[in-house]
């Protein structure tokens, strides 16, 4: 696929996007004039994180809307799952049926407390496969973003990190890179979804580094390859 061929995502859903992760991805897709709804299974909780947003936007003119996930999920040309762990199957499985035909991004790493230092992937391989096992074949699920922090993405700066986009079929990981590019970062092409173990794993390890160091923002650049 070439980059003028690449599908334009106009509508994103960002599924369970009142936390960290997903109120910054909102964020960063709603500066770039894509129009963002925010999903959460309490309306009252998805209005409220699209409030807070709102606020932060309103001098850029752009802004962001709440709905419960299953509607969200609907609306959407695409969706982000940006979850804990341990809600990952049971929010696939309320959205499920409105997903057909679409990408998923899976930003879910499988970090089991109090150990989230430690690499501790599922027995499917990654929180990615476990999403494409349960969703099937009618939807390519894309992992990315599980390096990116919070901090990072709510600001107005640089973004001096990049993002591994991991994922089923090569288009559907160019629709992803070329988000990430709207998003501000840099994206690569990391291959099949089976390499998803590597990135998620990877956050375990930044969490260590944040730990040993007292910092917030620990990320991984590409270098030796031209940008």
């Amino acid at each position: 696929m070439s980059e003028n061929s690449i599908v334009e995502i106009k509508k994103i859903a960002i599924l369970g996007g009142t936390g960290k992760e997903g109120k910054g991805l909102a964020y960063r897709w709603a500066k770039a004039g894509i129009e963002v709804v925010i999903g959460s299974r309490v309306l009252e909780k998805a209005e409220a994180a699209a409030i807070d947003l709102n606020a932060k936007l309103a001098l850029n003119g752009c802004y962001v809307s709440g709905m419960i996930n299953e509607e969200a999920a609907a609306w959407c040309d695409l969706a982000v799952l940006t979850v804990p762990f341990t809600a990952h199957l049971s929010v696939l499985e309320s959205v499920k049926n409105h997903l057909d035909g679409k990408i998923l991004i899976d930003v879910t790493v499988p970090l089991i407390p109090p150990k989230i230092t430690k690499v501790q992937l599922p027995s499917a391989g990654s929180a990615a496969q476990e999403a494409q096992n349960f969703l099937g074949e009618s939807v390519k699920v894309v992992s990315a973003f599980q390096n990116i922090s919070y901090e990072r993405l709510i600001n107005d700066e640089e973004v001096d990190c990049d993002v591994i986009v991991c994922g089923t079929g090569k288009d559907a990981r160019a629709v992803v890179i070329d988000l990430v590019k709207k998003a501000g970062m840099v994206g690569w092409d990391g291959g099949v979804i089976e390499n998803s173990a590597v990135t998620e794993g990877l956050t375990s390890i930044l969490l260590g580094l944040n730990k040993q160091f007292e910092g917030k923002a620990a990320g991984i650049k590409i270098t030796g390859i031209p940008r």
